[in-house]
């Protein structure tokens, strides 16, 4: 990812993101922090494509974000990008298997990066994050450490090559923020993913590769 002079405004209020540069790698793991207000959500909505930035500003895996059109916008984010939303998102009339194979069976480019069957990917991934007894479960019958690990398996699923990790850890205590990161980090250096995770909690900051401060890096901000 990579970013030159990445400005954005709602509307016609003020910018509320102006960053000069920021470059991410392919394969890093990135801890993003700042407080409430200092343009996560929105950096996040515009690396994957949710909102649209100026052409020529910003570049994922080498698409310029600012020149797609919303529909391809869309189809960029469901074949390229995992997220692990800070409420999860899970389909709550859905079973824990098929919330993990949703975004394989709605996307073709996802479905082609799947070594196996569908359904024993499912079954690894939960394996992998310890739900694979739960699997015919409904999602609104587990705890949220499950659900958490539900939504890690759906966003690793099909190898995406960036997964953006919003505030995944906020609603678990200490010992289960550090197994969940280590079930996060194994997976994903098993899918060769880039992680760009968000997150005010400092202290998880010495466990990636590299650490962003937004507040420093958005003009924005001052």
């Amino acid at each position: 990812m990579d970013a030159r002079d990445l400005s954005f405004a709602y509307a016609k209020g003020p910018p509320v993101l102006d960053i000069p540069e920021l470059t991410i790698r392919s394969g890093e793991r990135v801890f993003l922090y700042g407080p409430s207000g200092s343009g996560k959500t929105t950096l996040l909505g515009l690396i994957a494509g949710v909102l649209s930035p100026p052409p020529g500003t910003l570049s994922v895996l080498g698409h310029d974000i600012g020149g797609l059109s919303s529909a391809a916008r869309d189809r960029f984010r469901a074949s390229h990008i995992g997220y692990v939303f800070q409420m999860f998102n899970l389909i709550p009339y859905l079973n824990v298997r098929d919330n993990i194979a949703l975004p394989v069976r709605i996307n073709s480019e996802r479905k082609k990066r799947l070594t196996g069957r569908l359904d024993e990917e499912v079954a690894s991934a939960a394996s992998h994050l310890g739900i694979e007894q739960l699997l015919d479960e409904k999602v609104t019958r587990l705890s949220v450490g499950q659900q958490q690990r539900v939504a890690a398996a759906r966003a690793i699923l099909g190898s995406p090559e960036l997964i953006i990790a919003d505030e995944p850890t906020s609603s678990l205590d200490a010992n289960r923020r550090h197994a969940f990161l280590d079930l996060l980090f194994a997976n994903v250096a098993d899918a060769g993913s880039t992680l760009l995770f968000v997150s005010h909690d400092l202290g998880l900051a010495d466990q990636f590769d590299r650490s962003l401060s937004l507040p420093e890096l958005n003009r924005a901000g001052e």
